[in-house]
C-alpha cells in the first residue's frame, strides 16, 4: 500500500514540476535527442555491418589453414588427434593422482 501511495505522490509531483519547468524540460529533450540519434545510428550501423560483410566476396572467402565444419575429409584426422590428446590428459591426471596419494 505504501508503494502505491508513494507512486501516486511521485507522479503528481512529477506532473507539477513538469508544468513549472516546461521550458528547461524541452531544452533537455532538445539536447538529448541528437545524442540519442547519434548513438542509435552507431549501434544500427554496427549491427548492420554483419549483413553487409556476408554479401561482400572479400569477407566471405574461406580462410586458408582453418578447416571448415563442413569439410568432412579432414574431420576424421582431427577426431583422432582429439582422442589422442584426451587419452594423454587422462594418463597425466592419473599420474597426478598417484603423486598426490604418495604425499
Amino acid at each position: 500500500m505504501a508503494v502505491f501511495v508513494g507512486g501516486i505522490v511521485a507522479a503528481v509531483l512529477g506532473v507539477i514540476l513538469l508544468l513549472i519547468w516546461w521550458v528547461p524540460f524541452l531544452q533537455l529533450v532538445a539536447g538529448a535527442l541528437p545524442v540519442m540519434l547519434l548513438f542509435g545510428g552507431i549501434i544500427a550501423a554496427y549491427l548492420g555491418f554483419d549483413e553487409v560483410k556476408e554479401k561482400l566476396p572479400y569477407f566471405s572467402k574461406k580462410e586458408e589453414g582453418f578447416p571448415s565444419t563442413l569439410d568432412t575429409e579432414e574431420t576424421p584426422q582431427y577426431r583422432e588427434e582429439a582422442e589422442k590428446y584426451k587419452a594423454e590428459v587422462e594418463e597425466l591426471k592419473s599420474e597426478l593422482d598417484k603423486l598426490k596419494e604418495e604425499e
